[in-house]
């Protein structure tokens, strides 16, 4: 009997205040925090719309720090903020960070233990974290499970990806919440979880829509020091809870105080179009770590990529196996002919890039490794500094000088990540010592230090690790396979984007990507930050290049157009061969004009797996640029063109589909028009099934 009355009592709080309410600065959204027998909570309504019922917070930790009940209320703090703030580089040239805060500071009974959950509520959504004060009673923990809930009010529509703790590239599926069968997603992909996770578990960014026709997104931001967040569903309750990516013992993150999680994000508007407008992820990251920034330098890009994917050239200098980077005479083997990143082919794409004002050319297997990398788990691979016999580095150093551009580096690690870090100091001073400012990453295959996984909290304090030292060597870094974005790009703006989805590439040689994946991917993986998703594909058929292929992408051309306006990038690459711009002239002109950086974006029609629209201002220019994409259904629209400077001509260029376009039947027919309009005229728009229009428009003299 004493120590039922012993519990009883630790569940009692001391504090008389046990909830707190917040209003966002406009009013529309109300939290409610509450402390309910000693464990936390909160709610959510939009509108006077239930968006979220109390929904559990709370963290487990092993040594028995348990950071979820018997606590009381030790300090509540309020504030407010409103501050404009510009990015290095971004969907605009100013972003205003608006909101109300609430802190709570929580001490366990019992234990002693600190710890504040900080609140902030934006007019499109809120942010939340944990904080540690630095304490000796609670000084090393180890983080066994986050318990936060995000409990929704119904079966509402869900865009989903299965969750995974080591690839973020699947096809998005789209259903009520309740028919979640995140195996059968994983088993339907060519690239699938090779570690047993349930279900019913996603990753985030989710995308969902009420019946009521409430919009709601659910992420993360400023995932640092700790492992990337999945959600778990309960199909019966519409309850989902954090599912953290463990390390290889099992537990979650190791946390000394003082210290905090990333914030967790729940943007919602019953407006489609004002989800892609929140800036909250951005706004929750810290400011820029990097004083000087003008060496950051957003743009276009071609290179030795895609004739890979097609399978015209090789990544492989010989075609040989069991070969090391010690043991191997490369001059010595006898190379395949089918080599890509070769010093001639090399200067075709430097010369393309100089006549079409192009800023980089990047090459992919330039440099020895590539006979003997896949999935074979390997320590050491690459050494990110030998070229094949076949790659001059000095004599095309001076060749791109020559001609204004600049190469792009390519380090595939095969993700033996510790040989990566072993060797960065020498591979990025490789790259300055020949000219090179950018750095495409890739991390391939399983990890090692083997047992973690790429979203796990050791992969993601590696990824940062990356991006400070190529800050160190003024080096800017395009992640592929990473871990999915948070707006770390605010803090690290070298970090110009990351790939972190399934890319255009998979359309050249797997069942490819749906017409509608595009007008997902904003809703989700964009919510985090720029794609490289490699638009521009002209020859969209693959059995040009091979007539045994029956590969092709799953757009029009020009919806491929549209895809540089509607996936925001500031490395966008013109990812088809010169040979094939060379054929529509007319249409690569679009490509050369539609600038990576911009001073406004305005997103004119959206709704998720349907169809995106979007306006944006060129940076420091009167110019403006709008895509249109859609799924697999036809659709028209006619969009208003009021956003355009009052009493100003434009000239229009409009790169639509054909009458007879279809993205499977016809995909490359196209129709280029122009036309003179001011800001008081409207413009029409019909996209084919799959299809997509994209729109200059330039003031006149």
């Amino acid at each position: 009997m004493s120590n039922i009355l012993y519990i009883i009592l630790f569940l009692i709080p001391t504090s008389p205040l046990t909830s707190m309410e917040l209003r966002s600065p406009n009013g529309r959204i109300l939290l409610d925090f509450t402390l309910n027998d000693g464990r936390p909570g909160y709610a959510l309504t939009f509108d006077g719309r239930q968006v979220l019922t109390r929904s559990s917070l709370g963290i487990r930790a092993l040594d028995s720090v348990l950071l979820e009940d018997r606590f009381v209320i030790a300090k509540l703090d309020s504030s407010k903020a409103d501050e404009t703030w510009k990015p290095v580089w971004g969907e605009s040239s100013e972003i205003r960070n608006q909101y109300s805060e609430l802190s709570v500071r929580l001490r366990q009974q019992g234990t002693g233990f600190l710890m504040v959950l900080r609140f902030r509520l934006f007019n499109d959504g809120l942010g939340f974290r944990y904080e540690f004060p630095q304490q000796e009673e609670l000084g090393y923990f180890t983080v066994t499970d986050e318990l936060t809930e995000f409990n929704l009010t119904g079966d509402h529509t869900a865009f989903w990806i299965p969750g995974d703790y080591d690839t973020n590239e699947y096809k998005y599926s789209t259903g009520p919440l309740s028919t979640v069968d995140a195996s059968i997603g994983r088993k339907a992909g060519e690239i699938y979880a090779k570690t047993p996770i349930g279900p019913n578990v996603v990753q985030s960014p989710l995308m969902m829509k009420s019946a009521d026709g409430l919009y709601i997104n659910i992420h993360e931001a400023a995932l640092l020091n700790y492992p990337a967040m999945n959600l778990e569903i309960d199909q019966e309750s519409f309850s989902l809870r954090s599912h953290l990516v463990p390390n290889p013992v099992g537990s979650k993150a190791f946390l000394q105080t003082p210290c905090v999680t990333p914030w967790r994000t729940l943007i919602v508007s019953d407006r489609a179009e004002e989800i892609l407008t929140s800036r909250i992820i951005l706004n929750l990251n810290e400011p820029s770590k990097i004083v000087e920034t003008g060496w950051i330098t957003p743009m276009k890009y071609v290179g030795i990529w895609w004739e890979l994917h097609i399978g015209k050239s090789t990544w492989n200098y010989a075609d040989v196996a069991n070969v090391s980077l010690s043991g191997t005479d490369w001059d010595s083997l006898r190379p395949n002919g089918r080599h890509g990143a070769t010093t001639e082919r090399t200067k075709r794409y430097i010369d393309f890039a100089a006549e079409h004002g192009f800023g980089g050319v990047l090459v992919e297997g330039w440099n020895i490794g590539w006979e003997d990398w896949f999935g074979k788990w390997k320590e050491e691979v690459f050494d990110f500094v030998t070229p094949y016999p076949d790659f001059a580095v000095d004599e095309l150093q001076g060749y791109a000088a020559a001609q204004g551009v600049k190469l792009i580096m390519h380090h595939e690690t095969s993700s033996s990540v510790t040989n990566y870090e072993r060797r960065m100091d020498e591979a990025f001073g490789f790259m300055k010592d020949h000219g090179y400012d950018a750095v495409k990453t890739g991390y391939v295959g399983r990890i090692i230090p083997r047992g973690e996984f790429h979203d796990g909290q050791w992969m993601i304090n590696h990824y940062v690790r990356v991006a400070e030292k190529a800050a160190s060597y003024g080096i800017m870094v395009n992640a592929h396979e990473p871990v999915r974005p948070t707006g770390l790009h605010r803090t690290y703006p070298n970090w110009l984007a990351c790939e972190a989805a399934r890319g255009n590439e998979f359309n050249a040689w797997s069942s490819g990507n749906p017409p509608e994946h595009e007008t997902i991917l904003p809703f989700t993986r964009l919510m985090g930050g720029p794609m490289d998703y490699t638009p521009g594909i002209f020859q969209i058929t693959m059995d040009y290049w091979n007539p045994d292929k029956t590969e092709q992408v799953h757009t029009t051309l020009a919806k491929q157009l549209a895809l540089y306006v509607t996936l925001y990038s500031p490395l966008q690459m013109a990812a088809d061969l010169p040979e094939s711009y060379e054929r529509f002239p007319d249409a690569f002109q679009f490509i050369k004009d539609v600038p990576v950086d911009w001073d406004e974006t305005r997103i004119l029609h959206a709704e998720p797996g349907d169809y995106v629209v979007i306006a944006r201002k060129g940076k420091g220019s009167g110019s403006w640029f709008l895509g249109a994409i859609t799924d697999e259904e036809r659709r028209e629209f006619r969009i208003g063109l009021d956003f355009l400077e009052s009493g100003r001509e434009y000239n229009v260029t409009v790169y639509a589909d054909a009458v007879d376009a279809h993205w499977k039947r016809n995909p490359m027919a196209y129709t280029i028009r122009t036309e003179v309009l001011t800001s008081k005229d409207a413009l029409n728009l019909i996209l084919a099934a799959g299809g997509g229009a994209a729109v200059s428009i330039v003031p006149t003299e």
